[in-house]
């Protein structure tokens, strides 16, 4: 599936907006450093690094060794010198990863309502996020008002997906985070939500 991911996931038609509009609202800046979490097959890393630049850095997470193969072939093709990949699950991340400088931005595409343990993954990302730094969570809900009757389209792509769409995991940004925006697109089945860090958060 990892190969034909970026074909069957209906990135250009449906998703690519969200991606694009999350990456907008991170605040990247040249010489930043960011954290995709759950980066997959790496659609957002072409987006993240031409916003941080040369200077800066991406980092991709992901558990499976499949889709982060087709990552790294994007990373090769684009000869990105500043983008690191890890094999690592986000709800156990590696300590040298944990250890490492703080991340200007943290990113969640499509992920939170994938991953088994979300919440230790949440946890774990706000830990490296900087004070005052960025957090974007771009998730998947099932369409509101008058675009319900495309609900069994959206459920079915969520199925296909492993998505829950029931979960709404930018929620967590509710509490600890200021300056949150929350743009709605796809009639609702797609959330875009971001926030700044306030200093003391560690997680929940």
């Amino acid at each position: 599936m990892a190969r034909l991911y970026d074909l069957i996931s209906l990135e250009w038609p449906v998703y690519r907006a969200g991606r694009a509009a999350g990456v907008a609202t991170a605040d990247l800046r040249p010489g930043g450093r960011v954290l995709d979490v759950g980066c997959g097959t790496g659609l957002t890393i072409p987006l993240a690094r031409a916003a941080v630049g040369s200077g800066g850095t991406v980092v991709g997470v992901d558990a499976s060794a499949q889709m982060l193969g087709q990552a790294r072939s994007r990373v090769e093709r684009g000869g990105w010198r500043n983008v690191d990949l890890v094999l690592a699950d986000a709800a156990r991340l590696p300590a040298a990863l944990r250890s490492g400088a703080a991340f200007d931005a943290v990113l969640f595409m499509y992920a939170l309502s994938v991953i088994g343990d979300w919440r230790p993954a949440w946890q774990q990302a706000v830990g490296l996020l900087r004070p005052g730094g960025r957090m974007t969570v771009v998730d998947l809900a099932l369409p509101a008002g008058r675009w319900r009757i495309l609900s069994p389209a959206a459920w079915l792509a969520c199925r296909v997906g492993g998505s829950d769409p029931h979960r709404h995991p930018w929620t967590l940004l509710d509490s600890g985070f200021t300056d949150v925006t929350h743009e709605v697109m796809r009639g609702g089945h797609v959330h875009v939500v971001s926030g700044t860090r306030a200093a003391g958060l560690t997680g929940r």
